[in-house]
């Protein structure tokens, strides 16, 4: 049964909820990832294998909601809360760019106080100072919030920002976009049809956005399918998704540290499955950030045909107890080290050209401070 499945997806057929469920529940890691890497190479014929180099930066840490598996935010009355302030969020930037970045990726929590001009004006800020750089930023939990402090509806707050200078939406707060999850591990955020409803809204307006998967831990096999299949049927729709990133859990710290970790072996397993299934999605990236170095890599043998970012910051996953530091020449070697060429991309996938690669590179070879650098 698997393998006649496998065989399907590999044919370019799409998979039914039960189809995609019934490979979730096989242990054959090899067929799957000999299936999703099958996928991928139909997909992506071209030589090559593809990075960015971005930095996370978290603008703030105060948030009114509460989640279970989050131990970077603290709480508006937290005497551990922070705003960055604009000259060191602007530093981080100037870092970024020396370093050959082309894009931040800038999320907070949701913060109780900051009405849509705050947003406008850090927006305008940042572009008047860097008009060159694309801010990948604000999850579809902190756009929602914005709705419920503004009184505004979603369309008027996209359309706001996006003129002031937002150029992509990341795919945060996803988690498992099933209603039964979310209220079982976090309280004040969004819940699944307003999720995907600020990225229809995105989309409709012309943008461009990721998506994310954050499994292994109260939800079930059928719930991760159906987490695939509301991506699906969005991308359907819209077409707007660029990406998708999946990764386990990482309960360390958390309130919910009595979970065991999901693993390698359930990684690429998701992985690959997520790959067979989303097959109007053309890029999946590896999450070395939570993997490490090894299974990222090997991860671009289970589906992924992208390295992920560079990342010269990131603090979310940090907070977990996840630190994995990678080096601009670590990320290239390991797709070298596959047979294919490293080759710098932007978050449009757009290959980045020739004499810009080369700056970024020499640039971080000079070994230029990394900040807080969480893989």
């Amino acid at each position: 049964m698997v393998a006649k499945l496998l065989n399907k997806a590999v044919a370019g057929e799409r998979l039914t909820p039960s189809e995609g469920l019934e490979l979730l529940k096989s242990n054959d890691l090899s067929a799957l990832g000999a299936a999703a890497d099958a996928v991928t190479q139909r997909l992506h014929p071209e030589t090559y294998r593809t990075y960015n180099i971005d930095r996370n930066i978290n603008y703030t840490n105060v948030c009114t909601a509460v989640c279970d598996f989050c131990a970077f935010y603290r709480s508006p009355k937290s005497n551990e809360g922070y705003v960055l302030p604009r000259e060191e969020l602007l530093e981080k930037i100037a870092e970024t760019v020396a370093r050959g970045g082309d894009q931040i990726l800038m999320q907070g929590g949701l913060h109780p106080d900051f009405d849509l001009m705050w947003y406008e004006e850090l927006l305008h800020d940042i572009k008047s100072h860097f008009p060159q750089i694309n801010i990948h930023g604000f999850s579809p939990p902190e756009l929602h919030h914005f709705t419920k402090v503004n009184r505004l509806p979603i369309k008027t707050v996209l359309e706001r920002l996006k003129m002031a200078g937002l150029g992509s939406i990341p795919g945060g707060g996803a988690e498992i976009l099933v209603d039964r999850v979310r209220a079982g591990m976090t309280r004040g955020k969004v819940m699944t049809d307003d999720w995907l409803n600020v990225m229809r809204v995105w989309h409709e307006l012309g943008g461009k956005s990721s998506v994310t998967m954050m499994f292994g831990h109260i939800e079930t096999l059928a719930e991760r399918i159906e987490h695939l299949e509301r991506v699906r049927t969005l991308q359907e729709e819209t077409g707007g998704f660029t990406a998708f990133i999946c990764w386990s859990f990482q309960p360390d710290n958390t309130d919910m540290s009595h979970l065991p970790s999901a693993g390698s072996f359930e990684y690429l397993k998701t992985q690959a499955v997520s790959r067979l299934y989303l097959d109007n999605i053309r890029n999946i990236q590896s999450s070395w950030v939570t993997q490490g170095l090894k299974i990222g890599q090997l991860a671009l043998l289970f589906g992924a045909n992208d390295m992920g970012s560079l990342m010269l910051e990131e603090n979310v996953v940090a907070e977990a107890g996840t630190v994995h530091l990678l080096s601009l020449d670590q990320i290239r070697t390991a797709i070298t080290e596959l047979g294919f060429v490293p080759r710098q991309r932007n978050v449009f996938y757009e290959l980045m050209d020739e004499a810009w690669e080369v700056r970024s590179v020499e640039a971080n070879r000079r070994q230029l401070p990394l900040v807080n650098i969480a893989s």
